[in-house]
């Protein structure tokens, strides 16, 4: 539900909110203009966010939750409220990058705690597979963002623009009222309240998991870079380039990025069940290799505006690449951490590489617009992925996922 309501944005920042909040001289520079406004939600304010989950580690999970589902929800409901440029001029753009701020703040703090109460209450053995279950949030609400933005966009562009767009943002205050009814009847973790009871919860958890942990934040934080490069690449710059410069293959665009949700909700459990058998390292690398290399034929392409071109290029890349790793990141980074610690570590980790990550839309169209070419756009991702594979590798053999 979250997840849906974040990824509206991303979405929406691909097609409709440069024209409608940034207008300016060129398509370009509105554009660019947009994706700005895109990365303050998914990085100060993530990595801002993800600070409450020092409460998590000391008042518990579920209360985090709650939270986080009401903020979310009010800032989702509120864009689609907003006025837009040529209603109230500056202030448009200025309170649409508060309330994606807000967005930011709600999924910081709320990745950790859903995260560790899967893979808490997880049996011997199969830490991985039910960390992989709240994985599908992200590729569920993007499908669920895309069906909804697809059907939007089946509206003459004129009311498209004037009012299409902001019904799947109003949407979000149904869903408010579901995630309050599923969180509230929620409990925490195990590992938790044996800490809990043991009086082994720390002060100043987060500095506490800096001092003592500092090699595996550092390389859980590469590690997480390297999906939210594949995500906000495709998601965001691909969706808007293989839009077409007028938005012509808008349609075909969308219905490629929904088929491939739907496939990475279905095959990030089977992720999940094959890091438990093999392990996490083989399956995060082979996925970072395939979202990385799947870029490559993507930008000649996906820009075509078919849809089978534009099927093998988000198929790849999201299905396979970004369902391996990110059923993969979830269990590594929480099996890397006591529980004392954990939500805080794994919350500020996760966000800070989410952080990074989320300014590749903008420097990809920085890039394109300064005439270097897309070939300086796939070598930076490959980078990227070489960076996270590295820290994969580098991080020291973990516990088997059963363990405690």
């Amino acid at each position: 539900m979250e997840w849906y309501d974040f990824y509206l944005y991303s979405t929406a920042a691909a097609l409709v909110l440069g024209p409608l909040f940034l207008p300016a001289g060129s398509a370009a520079v509105s554009t660019m203009a947009a994706f700005g406004t895109y990365a303050p939600g998914s990085s100060p304010a993530r990595s801002v966010g993800s600070s409450p989950g020092t409460s998590g580690d000391r008042v518990g999970r579920t209360r985090l939750l709650v939270a986080s589902v009401i903020v979310m929800g009010a800032a989702t409901v509120g864009i689609g409220l907003l006025p837009t440029y040529d209603q109230i001029g500056i202030w448009a753009p200025v309170l649409l990058v508060t309330l994606r701020i807000l967005q930011g703040l709600a999924v910081g703090g709320e990745w950790g705690g859903a995260v560790l109460l899967a893979v808490e209450h997880a049996p011997p053995g199969r830490r991985a597979f039910f960390g992989s279950w709240p994985q599908l949030g992200f590729p569920a609400g993007l499908f669920l963002g895309t069906v909804a933005f697809s059907a939007a966009a089946t509206l003459p562009d004129e009311q498209f623009y004037a009012w299409g767009w902001r019904i799947p943002f109003l949407v979000s205050v149904l869903l408010v009222g579901v995630g309050l009814f599923i969180r509230l009847r929620l409990d925490d973790g195990p590992d938790f309240t044996r800490a809990r009871s043991a009086r082994r919860l720390l002060d100043r958890r987060l500095l506490a998991a800096v001092r003592d942990h500092p090699g595996r934040i550092a390389a859980g934080i590469a590690a997480a870079l390297g999906h939210g490069t594949i995500v906000t690449l495709f998601t965001v710059w691909l969706l808007s380039v293989a839009s077409g410069p007028t938005g012509e293959h808008r349609s075909t665009a969308l219905l490629a990025l929904m088929i491939a949700a739907a496939g990475q909700c279905a095959v990030t459990p089977v992720f999940g069940a094959l890091c438990d058998r093999i392990g996490y390292r083989p399956v995060i690398l082979g996925g970072l290799a395939a979202g990385a290399l799947a870029l490559l034929p993507g930008l000649a392409w996906a820009p075509g505006g078919t849809l089978p071109a534009t099927l093998a290029t988000f198929v790849p890349a999201m299905t396979l690449g970004h369902g391996a790793v990110y059923a993969g990141i979830a269990g590594l980074l929480a099996t890397s951490f006591p529980a004392e610690v954990r939500f805080s570590a794994v919350s500020i980790t996760y966000q800070l590489g989410s952080t990074i990550s989320s300014f590749a839309p903008l420097v990809a169209a920085a890039v394109i617009a300064t005439g270097l070419g897309h070939g300086v756009v796939a070598l930076l991702a490959l980078l990227v992925a070489a960076t996270a594979a590295t820290a994969v590798v580098a991080l020291p053999e973990h516990r088997r996922p059963g363990n405690r």
